[in-house]
């Protein structure tokens, strides 16, 4: 995936070596901040009339935090991961900045669909990437619970448009 990520173009997920060691460095939010994106996109879906579940992963794919609002449908809680992780991976694969845009682009892999296979993928409206002013991808927030996708990922959007400053 890190070489598709390359060879399509996207920013990578910021990684640095430091000078005269065989140690690499990954940027990611600190806990405080995923926190509160993904309390957002729960308080925004809730102001909409809608129980949701908001998940943010960090550069490895794994979830950093998870917000349950308080009557969210049972599989909203991996949706929201998957939709995360798909929004991070290929987002940042692709350059996309959206599950949505992932899911207009068609890049759902070859005609078999194969990418759509992977387990914690999923082609699904509701992902956000998380990026940094330059570019860089620094994981992804993911939203389910909605009455449509749709829905879920502008809760996400405006989550990461009130916080986007402190990516940094």
């Amino acid at each position: 995936m890190l070489c598709a990520g390359s060879l399509a173009g996207g920013a990578m997920a910021p990684q640095a070596r430091a000078a005269g060691t065989n140690l690499i460095t990954t940027q990611k939010l600190d806990w405080m901040t995923a926190e509160k994106l993904a309390a957002e996109a729960v308080r925004v879906c809730a102001a909409r009339g809608f129980s949701v579940t908001a998940t943010v992963v960090d550069p490895s794919g794994h979830q950093q935090v998870v917000i349950k609002g308080d009557t969210v449908p049972l599989q909203s809680l991996s949706v929201s991961y998957r939709k995360a992780y798909t929004a991070y991976s290929y987002g940042m694969a692709f350059n996309k900045n959206s599950t949505s845009e992932l899911v207009a682009a068609k890049l759902t892999g070859p005609a078999d669909g194969s990418l759509a296979t992977v387990p914690e993928v999923i082609f699904i409206a509701g992902g956000v990437t998380l990026r940094k002013a330059d570019g860089t991808v620094l994981g992804g927030i993911g939203v389910s619970g909605a009455s449509g996708g749709d829905k879920d990922e502008a809760c996400a959007q405006a989550a990461v448009d009130k916080f986007r400053a402190d990516f940094h």
